[in-house]
């Protein structure tokens, strides 16, 4: 049986994983770069990188192709465009650029450390208002809660 991290690791092979300063340097040289943020919705509201596009993983494929109830047609006509996938942590980013380039998505990147990586580089987040976020509150944000009924029984 493989476990969530073996199978992350297993596609990261696959793919091309960026780091915070990279995609500041990328955006910098390619402004019309898309930012893809693949979590949920109430995810992408409370913080986000400015500019990105939410499309959440649960809709990624249909939202790729024409003629589906989900299809985002910035993302559907985005296949030959740079695109840098973003997450909370950087393992959800890892399966979607795999299944997208199996979609025809010539260049695609995840965001290593995801945005957990990118407040820690001090980089600025933004709320559903355009808001920019506390650092602080990023901090708490992005601060594992599992409580002890997630917790692998000893």
């Amino acid at each position: 049986m493989k476990k969530f991290n073996d199978l992350v690791a297993e596609s990261a092979k696959n793919i091309t994983e960026i780091l915070p300063w990279d995609l500041e340097e990328r955006y910098e040289e390619n402004p019309s770069l898309l930012l893809l943020d693949i979590r949920e919705p109430y995810e992408f509201e409370a913080m986000h990188i400015k500019n990105s596009l939410n499309v959440p993983r649960g809709v990624l494929e249909t939202a790729c192709e024409w003629d589906y109830e989900e299809t985002v047609a910035q993302l559907v006509e985005s296949r030959d465009k740079e695109i840098v996938v973003v997450c909370r942590s950087g393992n959800r980013s890892i399966f979607v650029c795999e299944v997208m380039q199996k979609m025809g998505y010539k260049n695609v990147a995840s965001l290593k450390t995801g945005l957990r990586g990118w407040s820690d580089y001090d980089q600025p987040l933004f709320d559903k208002n355009e808001n920019e976020v506390d650092e602080e509150a990023a901090i708490e944000y992005f601060t594992a809660n599992i409580r002890k009924d997630q917790m692998a029984p000893k």
